[in-house]
C-alpha cells in the first residue's frame, strides 16, 4: 500500500493517518531529540522531540533500542547518534545508534564504541563524532571518533589530560571543547581538539565556577559554546570556540539544574528536563548570540535527568 505525503486536505490526512498511511517528514536542521535517561519509572527509552525555533511541549519520536542514561549524542545534518551509558542491572555499553531524522522512529545499530563507557562527552563536525573521557570502574582518558557518513566502528582519536568523568562538551564545526567534570576532585578545566585530526587535546581555559561534577549542559553556534547549569547550579557561561580563554557569564536558567539534555540550532539553545531538586520536564531556551536568562519554551513527555540531546544543526552545522 502506498505511503501518503505532499499536500492533501485534513480529512484526506485524517483518513491517512487513521490507516497508518501518512508518512511524517521532520526538519532535521531545526530539530531536537532528547534521548534516553532516568526518570518516575526509572531508566528510559523513551526520545522525544521539539522544533527548536518554535516554543511549545515535546513529542514523542520514537525508543531506544535499550533503555540507558548517562550517554552521550552527537548529529550530522541528517542522523542522530547515541552512544554508550549504562542500564538498568549497571551494565556499560559501546553500542551506537542512530536515528535519520528525516524519517523518525526507533533506533537502529550503527556500530561500537573502542570502549564501554558512560558519564562521558561528545563533539562532533558534519562528519566525524568525537567521545572523550567517561567511566567503567575507573575514570578514562581514552578519546575515540567515528565517521558519521558510514556504519561502523569508532576508532582511537588521542588522550585527554588526565582521565575525567561526568565531564561536557561543546563544538562547531572545526573544535571541540570539553569542560568541567570530575578528575580527583570538581574541575573547571576545559581542552580542546580540532575535530578533523587526531591527537591529544590542548588547554583551552577555565570555566567560571568548579560546580561542573555533576554534569552541564552543552550547546553551540558556529562561533559560540554554552555551558548550561551542572551541580545544582542556574548558571550558563559562553565561550568563543574559535578562540582560547576563560568562560563568561552569560545568564541564569530559571532553575538550579544537572544533568539536563541540551542541543542548538544556528541560533537557539534548548535545555531539557534534568534534576532541580526532583526530577524535572522543563525545557528552557536562550538565543546563543545574546546573553540573559532563560526562557520557557515548553515540557517533555516525562520528567527525566541523565539523558542526552542531539540536533541536525549541533553547534551551528548549517548555519
Amino acid at each position: 500500500m502506498p505511503n501518503y505525503s505532499g499536500v492533501w486536505d485534513l480529512r484526506q490526512q485524517g483518513v491517512a493517518v487513521k490507516g497508518g498511511l501518512w508518512t511524517l517528514h521532520y526538519d532535521g536542521s531545526d530539530i531536537a531529540l532528547f534521548m534516553g535517561g532516568y526518570g518516575a519509572s526509572g531508566h528510559s527509552n523513551i526520545i522525544d522531540f521539539v522544533y527548536i525555533s518554535t516554543t511549545g511541549n515535546a513529542t514523542d519520536y520514537g525508543d531506544l533500542s535499550t533503555p540507558h542514561y548517562y550517554s552521550s549524542a552527537v548529529a550530522s545534518t541528517t542522523v542522530g547518534f547515541h552512544a554508550g551509558g549504562y542500564d538498568a542491572s549497571d551494565v556499560f555499553y559501546n553500542t551506537i545508534q542512530y536515528v535519520t531524522f528525516e524519517s523518525g522512529g526507533n533506533t537502529s545499530d550503527w556500530g561500537d564504541l573502542t570502549r564501554t563507557a558512560a558519564q562521558f562527552a561528545a563533539v562532533s563536525s558534519t562528519t566525524r563524532g568525537v567521545w572523550g573521557g567517561g567511566y567503567n570502574g575507573s575514570a578514562s582518558n581514552v578519546i575515540d571518533y567515528l565517521s558519521l557518513a558510514s556504519t561502523g566502528d569508532a576508532t582511537d582519536f588521542g588522550d585527554m589530560a588526565a582521565t575525567r568523568r561526568y565531564l561536557s562538551s561543546t563544538s562547531n564545526t572545526t573544535r571541540g571543547v570539553w569542560g568541567g567534570g570530575l578528575y580527583t576532585s570538581e574541575s573547571n578545566v576545559m581542552d580542546y581538539i580540532t575535530i578533523a585530526s587526531t591527537g591529544n587535546v590542548t588547554d583551552f581555559g577555565d570555566l567560571a565556577a568548579t560546580e561542573q561534577q555533576m554534569g552541564n549542559g552543552v550547546a553551540a553556534s558556529s562561533t559560540r559554546g554554552l555551558f548550561i547549569g551542572g551541580d545544582g547550579s542556574n548558571v550558563i557561561q559562553y565561550i568563543t570556540i574559535g578562540s582560547t580563554g576563560n568562560a563568561t557569564d552569560f545568564g541564569d536558567l530559571s532553575a538550579n539544574t544537572s544533568l539536563s539534555a541540551t542541543t542548538s540550532n544556528a541560533t537557539r539553545a534548548v535545555s531539557a528536563g534534568g534534576f532541580a531538586g526532583g526530577n524535572t520536564n522543563v525545557i528552557d531556551y536562550v538565543t546563543i548570540g545574546s546573553t540573559g536568562n532563560a526562557t520557557d519554551f515548553g515540557d517533555l513527555t516525562a520528567t527525566r535527568y541523565s539523558f542526552t540531546g542531539c540536533g541536525g544543526a549541533q553547534g551551528g552545522l548549517t548555519a
